[in-house]
């Protein structure tokens, strides 16, 4: 009985839980690709009985799929077989735009393809480039390297 107890009073006072395995390992067992989240700067994860998903982040950083996505500091999403819905932390660009990624879907392993909702459209991309996981850039970094290309564009003309 006290240990029942123990037990009850641990999931009230604990609710959420950090678990050994990578993220990776954690997003490839709810049938989504590993490589959602990148392969450095990942601090540690929390994951509720809800399914509510805190990522945590060393910082904010800069990784390149297909285009370039953002990472904040902490990504929030409501973690499903197949989707993080109701993402928040993580932002695309799109057309020199940083659009808010919203959801993220695979419906169907076997098409290949997965879904990226960014509000103003959704995005359809191969699967296949998120089977490894990025290299994140610190977001300081990537601007100071941006910085220098437009100063010799202009010092160009």
């Amino acid at each position: 009985m006290a240990m029942i107890h123990t037990f009850l009073l641990h999931l009230i006072l604990f609710p959420l839980a950090t678990h050994s395995s990578s993220i990776h390992d954690l997003l490839r067992t709810r049938g989504l690709p590993a490589g959602l989240f990148p392969k450095n700067g990942v601090k540690s994860y929390e994951l509720d009985h809800d399914g509510l998903l805190h990522v945590y982040l060393e910082g904010p950083c800069v990784a390149k799929f297909e285009t370039r996505v953002f990472f904040d500091s902490v990504v929030r999403a409501n973690l499903s077989y197949g989707g993080l819905i109701g993402v928040e932390g993580l932002s695309q660009e799109e057309l020199f735009f940083w659009l808010p990624v919203k959801d993220i879907i695979v419906y169907d392993p076997s098409s290949g393809l997965i879904l990226f909702d960014i509000g103003v459209a959704h995005k359809q991309m191969s699967l296949s480039l998120f089977e490894d996981p990025p290299l994140c850039h610190p977001q300081d970094v990537l601007l100071e390297g941006n910085s220098r290309k437009e100063l010799r564009i202009q010092v160009q003309r």
